[in-house]
């Protein structure tokens, strides 16, 4: 069927390239409006209770604190006469933007937890209004017209909106640079690849088609669910690198069909009927890896799957549907732009990786063992992994929300900025409210509790200190002040008492803030995780089952991958998490982001299932023509080994360059991506497969009677 269709596409050529070019200018009108639609933030699960508790803080009770002005004093204190003006105008400009409630001063109130311990800085505190799309936009203005040099005061914003407004600002400028540096290192190792600049350029228009059409749909998904800004970094990274791998899969196979004689209408339906075929099957196991994404309730997860599924299919049909029609008009020409200094060849073989595969099956134990040995060596730091989300802590120190949070920790007493929050839903009386709230202001490390019925402190409370605004029929709030560090243990576990204590008149207690969304994203993403990976497991066995049509290569497979997987997250841990190599990259360790381990996890296990697929299908097709095992390992090896290596530095290239981010889960997604693609093209697909194939022998090519008749049945073969 693939080789009619190739055929196909060889006769129609020209008029599929019209349609083609039709559908990317309609793609190119969406694609430039996808910016526009899509959201920051995405880390909180939905239905938790601590977002349930901040949208009944934001629609009864004003808000929560989501920006925070810090009020430095160039000399003398916050008190000096010219100072306390100057911040009095910073409280003013911040209450008269239309889109801010819940400001709160230390110019106003004399508050002494808004003023350092030395007096040379005071907070402002307020609530951007507004859903996270709106929240950025608005967030950016404010930020523009409070925060800077003021007179006598220079002001720092913080907070959430700080965070979210510096992290976006950084993101933007770090893609930037990551695309400056991928490209064009990219056509430079395209060129040294082919030989020649005309099949150069065509991976690279495969990879910009794909990027493209995945923003245009972007585009639609974002204007009919929540999807995050940073599926654009992946949508980058991700459709340049498997648009690069698939073009290079298939125009290396056309040249190697032109080098053996064939004519280019011949060489075209060679080409899709078999690297074609390895495309649909890649594309498909990659797809597979990346719908897992979809189980959990995160948007920032989810829209990973929108994109990486939709770069992956688009960069696929791409690869063959413009990719056939481009070679077919091309023919020969696909070799002019010859760079002499070059020594890339027409045909896809490689004696180096020939005699490594042959050098390996001799003793496969003795090259098997201390790969094995080092890649459980260097995952080990997985065992005191320890998983966080994403705060202040993923910005360089110097940008301002950082120096903000640090300035909170230092120099105010007690976490002001950033309160456990309690809502109670339900009627509950005066009396019931102060002795629930005085209850709470007895457990250890917390400070004081602001309620409607007072501030209470270790028990006591001056009545005269009520704020009827936190009271309502159906419902209470209460803001508890601690001691202790945001994201601790002791603070996770001051959470867990305060859901476990009853509420006031048996009122339903939601808990939120940081502590409380760290808890319930930690457990939503524990608690859908077996799903994901047994649906990865599992989707993996069926299409290298339906590719190979053995039982024994999908579980080889995955055991490998386990394998490659666990030493980069092991590499990762080492570095983002214990701190080496912290300095160099500019980084401050910290917990592991649980939400972009899984993206990584999902992402790298996608791709190391791409190489597998492209090694498998040469050797599947010498095992096929009856050549020994050995020797099909040997030779399928040899023609395939130089592409993968090749797409796999490619690739590696894209996502490395995240890897000169400011953002700390940036560099960590894009050098992790790119380890974990060096060594499953290196050390597994060099070493390991060749070793396990040998010890496995025909026994590799294993099925059940019965399931090599459905596949016989599937006819999923090349023949």
């Amino acid at each position: 069927m693939l080789h009619r269709y190739g055929a196909f596409v060889a006769r129609r050529a020209k008029l599929l390239l019209a349609l083609s070019f039709l559908v990317m200018v309609v793609a190119g009108i969406l694609g430039a409006g996808a910016f526009g639609k899509l959201k920051n933030g995405g880390f909180a699960d939905p239905a938790a209770p601590s977002t349930q508790a901040q949208q009944l803080i934001d629609a009864h009770f004003g808000g929560e604190s989501n920006i925070v002005l810090l009020v430095q004093a160039k000399t003398g204190t916050v008190d000096d006469a010219a100072t306390a003006d100057a911040g009095r105008a910073v409280a003013r400009a911040l209450a008269d933007e239309p889109n801010v409630t819940n400001v709160v001063s230390y110019f106003g109130t004399n508050a002494p937890p808004l003023r350092s311990a030395d007096g040379t800085a005071a907070l402002v505190l307020g609530h951007i209004n507004g859903d996270e799309a709106q929240l950025a936009a608005r967030s950016e203005d404010v930020i523009a017209k409070v925060a800077g040099d003021r007179g006598p005061v220079t002001v720092l914003a913080g907070g959430a909106a700080g965070v979210n407004h510096d992290v976006t600002n950084q993101v933007t400028k770090s893609l930037a640079i990551a695309e400056a540096i991928a490209v064009p290192l990219t056509l430079v190792l395209l060129v040294f690849a082919f030989g020649s600049l005309v099949s150069a350029s065509l991976p690279l228009a495969i990879g910009g088609v794909a990027i493209l059409g995945t923003f245009a749909e972007l585009f639609v998904l974002g204007s009919t669910t929540d999807v995050s800004i940073f599926a654009i970094n992946l949508t980058t990274a991700l459709g340049l690198g498997l648009g690069i791998d698939y073009a290079l899969f298939m125009v290396s196979r056309f040249r190697e069909q032109l080098a053996r004689g064939d004519s280019v209408p011949d060489a075209v339906a060679a080409t899709v009927a078999t690297a074609g075929r390895t495309v649909i099957f890649t594309a498909v196991a990659v797809m597979a890896a990346l719908s897992a994404l979809l189980v959990f309730p995160l948007y920032f997860l989810r829209s990973f799957g929108y994109a990486g599924i939709g770069v992956v299919a688009i960069a696929a049909l791409g690869a063959l549907v413009l990719l056939p029609a481009l070679l077919s008009v091309l023919g020969h020409r696909v070799n002019a732009g010859r760079v002499r200094w070059t020594r890339a060849a027409d045909a896809a073989a490689s004696p180096f990786w020939g005699r490594l595969a042959g050098l390996v099956m001799r003793r496969p134990a003795l090259a098997a063992l201390p790969v094995v040995a080092v890649l459980l060596v260097v995952a080990s730091p997985l065992l005191g992994i320890r998983f966080g989300t994403p705060d202040e802590g993923v910005l360089r120190s110097t940008v301002d929300s950082r120096q903000v949070s640090a300035a909170l920790l230092s120099r105010f007493p007690g976490n002001t900025a950033t309160p456990i929050d309690v809502v109670t839903t339900g009627p509950a009386d005066d009396q019931a409210v102060a002795a629930y709230a005085r209850q709470i202001s007895l457990l250890p490390d917390v400070a004081r509790v602001t309620s409607s019925a007072g501030i209470f402190s270790h028990g006591n409370s001056d009545p005269a200190t009520a704020d009827p605004t936190l009271g309502r029929p159906d419902g209470q709030r209460l803001s508890i002040i601690t001691t202790l560090p945001t994201k601790s243990d002791r603070s996770q576990d001051l959470v867990r008492d305060l859901r476990a204590m009853p509420g006031p008149g048996g009122a339903t207690v939601l808990v939120g803030g940081f502590d409380a969304q760290l808890i319930d994203t930690r457990h939503v993403i524990a608690q859908r995780l077996p799903i994901a990976l047994g649906l990865v497991v599992l989707t993996t066995l069926i299409v290298l089952f339906l590719f190979t049509g053995s039982v024994i290569q999908p579980i080889r497979a995955v055991l490998l991958n386990a394998l490659s997987l666990s030493a980069t997250l092991g590499v990762l841990t080492w570095i983002f998490q214990d701190g080496h190599l912290a300095g160099l990259l500019g980084v401050t360790a910290r917990p592991m982001d649980m939400s972009m381990t899984v993206l990584l996890f999902c992402i790298a296990f996608g791709l190391s299932m791409d190489y597998e697929v492209f090694v498998l299908s040469r050797i599947k097709e010498m095992h096929d023509r009856g050549v020994a095992p050995a020797e099909a390992v040997s030779q399928g090896l040899a023609r395939s080994g130089r592409i993968v290596s090749t797409a796999a530095v490619l690739l590696a290239v894209s996502f490395f360059a995240f890897g000169t981010s400011t953002v700390s889960f940036l560099q960590m997604f894009g050098i992790g991506a790119g380890l974990a693609i060096l060594i499953d093209a290196t050390l597994i697909r060099g070493i390991l497969v060749p070793a396990s194939m040998r010890v496995l022998g025909p026994l590799a090519w294993y099925s059940p009677q019965p399931l090599r008749r459905i596949h016989r049945r599937i006819a999923l073969s090349e023949a």
